[in-house]
Order: structure tokens, then sequence, then C-alpha cells
């Protein structure tokens, strides 16, 4: 109340509050100039965004990487918007104690928010080096299947089965990553028995045969196709049969494909004279059992009474 009663001090106060309110009048322009600046900047922005988006997708292999220096760059263009309008406003006092505070913020919000970070910015690094791209048909341990989209927080798979997988991109970067049509060539193999009296050597050179005449089996000098001996199992001599397949289509060249020449192998070996034995089960009856009683079936059409013709 004395404060109010002196005259001195009122007046002070009055001046004070003029004095604000004239430089308020006098930074006014340069306060509306930066606003300015700033909505223009992110108009500008967001426009030169979209066209170097087009320009990278357009051009660039991995989209993944286009829409990371697209969103970077515009990033980079907003700030400087900011910066320049509180420089040109007269706050260039507020602009740092805003990165100051900002950078601290990030601090806090990367304790808190371990793993959408660890997933952003291992986004962020499998941009620069990922080992597979939209498309690949990969196995990231246990989920198998196709690239069908990248993301800074998640890697899309379209599983054989037909389940939508979103792999964390933590993952990605940590655990193994098997990528079967990096270079478009994948190996099948098979395995077919024959009997222990046939010509084994004659049966590699017919299966040889049934490979060198498939048109979609690769044939290179890089890629050899070949058949070997693989066991001598109970019943039957394996053959393992290893041929080389484009992948671009992993389905079609692993699965069926594979189901195709297992079937003109099968086809040619019973042509050709070839055993094709199933499993033996041998019974042993040792003498410290008691017998063991076997009776043979008859079928039933045999007894019935013959026809009078």
């Amino acid at each position: 109340m004395l404060l109010l009663q002196d005259p001195s001090a009122a007046d002070k106060i009055g001046e004070a509050v003029e004095g604000y309110y004239n430089e308020f009048l006098v930074m006014l322009p340069r306060i509306a100039l930066g606003i300015f600046i700033i909505v223009a900047g992110i108009l500008i922005a967001q426009l030169i965004t979209n066209i170097i988006r087009k320009r990278f997708l357009q051009k660039a292999q991995d989209p993944l990487m286009a829409r990371f220096l697209a969103q970077a760059i515009k990033i980079v263009l907003i700030i400087i918007a900011i910066m320049t309008a509180l420089d040109v406003a007269g706050l260039s006092k507020v602009a740092t104690g805003i990165l100051t505070a900002a950078g601290g913020a990030a601090i806090i919000l990367g304790f808190a928010f371990q793993d959408i970070g660890k997933n952003f910015l291992a986004g962020i690094i499998l941009a620069f080096n990922r080992p597979f791209n939209i498309n690949d048909t990969i196995m990231i341990d246990p989920h198998f299947g196709r690239v069908k989209a990248l993301n800074f927080r998640y890697t899309h798979i379209k599983t054989t089965d037909g389940r939508d997988i979103y792999v964390p991109n933590s993952d990605v970067l940590t655990k193994p990553v098997e990528n079967y049509t990096a270079d478009g060539f994948y190996r099948v193999d098979f395995i077919v028995g024959i009997g222990y009296e046939d010509d084994i050597e004659a049966a590699k050179v017919l299966i040889q045969k049934i490979l060198d005449a498939e048109s979609q089996i690769v044939h290179d000098d890089v890629h050899e196709n070949f058949v070997i001996e693989n066991e001598l199992a109970a019943s039957t001599v394996n053959l393992k049969v290893l041929f080389w397949v484009d992948t671009i289509d992993y389905r079609r060249a692993s699965r069926v494909f594979r189901g195709h020449v297992m079937r003109k192998v099968k086809e040619g070996l019973s042509e050709a004279g070839f055993n094709l034995p199933a499993d033996i089960k041998e019974l042993k009856i040792y003498g410290t059992e008691e017998d063991f009683p076997l009776r043979v079936r008859k079928d039933p059409r045999d007894l019935l009474p013959p026809k009078e013709s």
C-alpha cells in the first residue's frame, strides 16, 4: 500500500510499462516479419521436400533412403527458417535457449522411450546400410517371408502363409538376416532313393540329363548342377540332386519348380526300369520271446464263388 502511495514509485512503474510497450511497438514489425519467415519457410520446405522425394523415389532403388533424405532436408530447412526468423525478430538469445532446452528434452525423452528411440536409430542406420530391399525374400529368426515395406521403426514382412509380420528395426540390426534373393540365385536340393541292385552311375547320368534339359534351371560356369551319392539307407541308395534356380519369384522357383523337377526325375527313373523301393521294416523275434502269432489274410474276392460261364 505504501508503494502505491509513493508518487515516484508509481511513475517508475508507469514509465517501465510504457517503455516495454514502446519497445514492443518497435519490435512488432520485426516479429511479424519473423512469423512470416517461419510460415514461408515451412511452406517452401514442404514444396522442396515433395520435389526431392519424387526425384529420389524415381531414381533411388531404396525407398527408405529416399524418404529419410527428403525428411532430413525438410527438417534442416525448417530449423534454418525458425533460427532466421528469431534473429530477424531480435530474439537470438531465445533461439539459443530453445536449442538448449531441446537438447535436454531429447536426452530425457531418449531415456523415457528407449525402445522407440532404439528402433528409430536402427532405422536410420538401416537406411544407409541394409542387407535387403523391398520384395526380397528374407528370414529374420524366426520370421520368413517377402519384404513389403520399410519404415524407420519396423520392417514389414509378408509370410508365405499370408501373415503380416512387423519386425522392429532393432531386431533387424542385431539378429542374423538370411537373404534368399540378394544375388538372384538359390540352390535347391532333394533326395531320391534307388534300389541296391540298380546301377548308381547310370541313375546319376539319367538325372543329370534331366537337369541339363530344364531351361528354368540356371546353366552357367558359376552355378553347377550335379548329383551325388548321399546315403546308404536301410532299403535304398539315396542320391542327392542339387540345382540352381532364379529367385526373382522365390516361391515358384524353390517350391513349385522343385516339385516339377522331382516329378520329372521320378518318372524318368521309373521309365528306365530303376527301382524306387519304400522303406523296409525288419521285425526280429529273439529266442527269449514267446511265439509271435501271424495270420495271412486272403483277399475277400478270393472267397467269392466262381462265376458261372
